[in-house]
């Protein structure tokens, strides 16, 4: 749980109710302004914008829209070319200009630098666009199933430790559309209260009840599974016909790792479905790289339901499902996604099935074991030197995901644009991704980063913090030749 300053958490209300009160303010004088231009194009329609949400589109992000949607022209590696952007009427519009900015890449899921050429990767990649094209043009069970797509999902079954898996073309849909599958009326999800966006809208999509448990909080389950399965259905009072708990391995917001033993224990001591989404711990934690049930310890199979995408690690797109050969089959014949949706890219899927052979060593090197040792040590080592630089930081150890908070809405771009001086691409978070108090600068880390890379962008965002005041902890003493010869006194 964070702590939010008063002081912090003061400022940040006013500043969010001074825009707030201004805004509507500049639009009361624009609603006199429009009554006397008399427009009647459009009398008798109701406004297709309103509400809210296009209040803080126009009055908040508008302003600061530059920071977010960067075009850049160079694959996501280590570092990118940012295409920079001017806008000559307050960021309303922004236009691109010819101008290149050679940026650190903190912003991008390329965890194991499979994103950029890859001698083993590419060439086979480049065989399969000319063997099957770029796509299918068709959905999975009209012609969209190739060889390819077979063997992925034998491939990722074996991987993660499941008898089968099924795989989608886009990972956002894996969960958003086979949730409403597994469970509908009449049934119970537990879902984390920090889960991603597309697991809410798949829970509130199946029909089912939620119920949201705190944070990775085992006990908090706990509660809610007792209380839940003692009541039962909250009208007619019957069992429930299912109960799904959906958790993740690695937070997108956060950098926590899941309390996965704990939570399954929990579920066989309630009869509940685990359901596991991996996209941000599978290829990155674990010796092998198999995601948070090998560095945990936790049996694959008490886990029924193993999602995780294709879009991080990988270096591609996509999701999956793994699991018991009926559950797959089921799926097959029922999800949306697999019916309806054109399959995967061969040359994604192909770029899939050749970075899981180097993972596994399969390529004849050791190169997958490299970087799997340099992403946990990469991420260490920046977590370990922006806490000491003073920063409050999110996340566990071995986690690549280092949330930085910001808070106070005017160092949202703040942070951004002073780091895109200096030659660094950051992403912020803010409202409402997050909560509004809540405010963060996602920093992710790759194994293609140098420890010079590291150096350099720690530089800069120490120097940005300092300019900006989002130094929330004192910074510790910096050790000198002469502080490590000195003798220590108790």
């Amino acid at each position: 749980m964070i702590t939010i300053p008063y002081a912090t958490a003061l400022t940040t209300f006013f500043s969010y109710g001074l825009l707030f009160a201004f805004g509507q303010l500049r639009d009361f004088f624009r609603c006199i302004f429009d009554w006397c231009k008399d427009n009647n194009n459009l009398q008798g329609y109701a406004p297709i914008c309103l509400g809210l949400e296009d209040f803080y589109n126009r009055r908040l992000y508008l302003r600061v829209q530059d920071c977010f949607g960067r075009p850049i022209s160079s694959p996501p590696d280590a570092w990118i070319d940012v295409v920079e952007r001017v806008s000559i009427d307050n960021n309303k519009t922004l236009r691109r200009t010819t101008n290149v900015n050679r940026c650190i890449n903190l912003a991008s899921y390329n965890y194991l630098g499979f994103a950029a050429t890859d001698e083993y990767c590419t060439p086979r990649v480049i065989q399969s666009m000319n063997t099957y094209s770029a796509s299918t043009c068709s959905t999975r069970v009209d012609g969209g199933t190739t060889k390819l797509h077979t063997e992925l999902e034998q491939v990722v079954a074996d991987f993660v430790g499941k008898p089968a898996a099924i795989v989608t073309g886009m990972g956002y849909v894996t969960n958003s559309a086979i949730l409403p599958v597994l469970i509908g009326k009449g049934g119970l999800i537990i879902s984390d209260t920090l889960n991603h966006n597309s697991i809410v809208n798949g829970a509130r999509g199946s029909g089912a009840t939620v119920e949201v448990f705190q944070h990775n909080t085992p006990s908090s389950l706990e509660k809610v599974l007792r209380r839940c399965v003692v009541g039962g259905q909250r009208r007619t009072r019957k069992a429930w016909k299912k109960i799904i708990v959906v958790v993740e391995g690695i937070y997108s917001m956060e950098g926590e790792i899941c309390k996965l033993p704990e939570i399954v224990a929990i579920c066989k001591k309630y009869k509940a479905y685990v359901y596991l989404d991996e996209a941000h711990s599978i290829g990155v934690i674990g010796k092998t790289g198999r995601g948070v049930c090998e560095l945990l310890g936790v049996d694959t199979s008490d886990v029924d339901i193993m999602m995780g995408t294709f879009s991080k690690s990988f270096g591609s797109c996509g999701g999956y499902i793994a699991g018991s050969k009926e559950l797959i089959q089921y799926l097959k014949y029922n999800c949306p996604a697999h019916i309806y949706g054109t399959s995967l890219s061969p040359p994604a899927a192909q770029q899939i099935i050749s970075t899981i052979n180097v993972i596994l060593g399969k390529d004849g090197s050791s190169r997958g074991a490299w970087k799997l040792a340099q992403i946990r040590e990469n991420s260490n080592y920046f977590r370990s030197e922006l806490k000491k630089s003073g920063f409050e930081v999110l996340g566990d150890n071995d986690s690549p995901v280092m949330p930085i908070m910001l808070y106070n809405p005017a160092k949202i771009p703040a942070f951004s644009r002073e780091c895109f001086k200096r030659n660094v691409a950051v992403v912020n978070v803010a409202f409402p991704v997050t909560p509004l108090l809540l405010a963060r600068a996602r920093l992710c880390i790759s194994a293609a980063h140098t420890r010079d890379d590291l150096v350099k962008a720690l530089e800069v965002i120490s120097t940005v913090g300092d300019l900006v005041g989002i130094k929330y902890f004192p910074a510790e003493p910096k050790k000198t030749l002469r502080d490590e010869g000195r003798p220590k006194v108790y």
